[in-house]
């Protein structure tokens, strides 16, 4: 088994891998040939497969005795998550953060699972930190000891390595809430659009998975004990509680941007007041002295050496007026 990810037994054939469960909270690998010899009275099976190998979807077609309905769905490469009863089985599909390097979490990692009472088959197409996990409990001898908890135990290690990107959500908003506050914080509209989008993305994803598991908790398969609903309660309820914090993040988001918006629209206001005044001040003064500055006869003082020092002095008795003015109706 490779650390924090998936024991590989076939890659060629699309076989992830093949465990057998003792009931015990353990359980031991099993190769193909022994496979295809199992007996559900060995303990129950659980296999793992790449669904984008061409011999998988040969095996789960004509040789895995599913029905046609579940084996198509186990392949199927677009999937929304949601429960099935098919007869005795629950056919599941799981949506989880793509923890894996370079990948963006809200690009979520899905996995189908055909759970029947002695017999697990589940494919993905990328890897499953998740899957690691699990089966690195059940090699210390700490795992789930049937199918029932195997599958509670699997989406209980899905939502919760969703806390990690969930909290990273809510320190990314408050470094960007103080950032606010302070000047020169030219990115931060680009930050806040894309802190938005990662939670919108995300949510969308995982508000039909809370129904996937709300729909679980009512199903009535025998083989799914009182027990396993109950910790499955518990992990829908945390989901929620992801969802909630999703949700409170992607709202101060959309307040943070909001006021973004409004400081840099008084800004901006600022700016145009000051152009606006100075520009009404000027413009009377540009008014007089293109006046004067035509080329034309009679200009008045055109012959008194002392007529610009004259005229310079009236331009500044006239800016003050105006300034007088506009103080006197509240403009500065």
């Amino acid at each position: 088994m490779q650390a924090q990810g998936e024991a590989v037994q076939s890659t060629e054939f699309g076989l992830i891998h093949a465990y057998l469960l003792d009931r015990h909270g353990g359980g031991r690998y099993l190769d193909w040939s022994e496979v295809q010899h199992w007996q559900p009275s060995q303990g129950v099976l659980w296999l793992h497969f790449d669904y984008s190998r061409e011999p998988v979807r040969d095996w789960l077609e004509q040789q895995s005795d599913l029905d046609p309905l579940v084996a198509e769905a186990l392949l199927t490469e677009e999937t929304r998550p949601r429960t099935l009863p098919v007869g005795q089985g629950l056919l599941i599909a799981l949506r989880g953060v793509n923890l894996n390097p370079q990948s963006q979490p809200e690009d979520m990692v899905s996995v189908r699972l055909w759970v029947e009472e002695h017999r697990i088959i589940s494919t993905r197409k990328r890897r499953l930190l998740s899957v690691g996990d699990l089966l690195e409990s059940l090699e210390a001898g700490r795992g789930p000891r049937g199918a029932a908890e195997l599958l509670v135990s699997l989406t209980d290690l899905l939502v919760w390595r969703m806390s990690d990107t969930v909290e990273g959500f809510e320190s990314s908003i408050d470094e960007l809430e103080d950032r606010l506050l302070e000047p020169g914080s030219g990115s931060l509209r680009s930050e806040l659009a894309q802190l938005r989008k990662q939670t919108i993305t995300l949510r969308r994803y995982l508000a039909p998975e809370r129904e996937a598991l709300s729909r679980l908790l009512v199903e009535k398969v025998d083989w799914f004990d009182e027990s396993s609903r109950i910790r499955l309660r518990e992990v829908s309820d945390r989901l929620q509680r992801h969802i909630e914090d999703i949700d409170a993040v992607r709202e101060r988001a959309a307040v943070t941007q909001e006021e973004l918006l409004s400081r840099n629209s008084e800004q901006l206001n600022s700016r145009m007041y000051v152009l606006s005044v100075v520009a009404a001040i000027f413009l009377p003064l540009g008014f007089l002295t293109g006046l004067l500055g035509v080329n034309v006869g009679g200009i008045p003082g055109a012959d008194n050496p002392g007529a610009f020092l004259i005229f310079s002095g009236l331009l500044l008795v006239a800016v003050v007026l105006q300034v007088l003015v506009f103080r006197w109706r509240k403009w500065l």
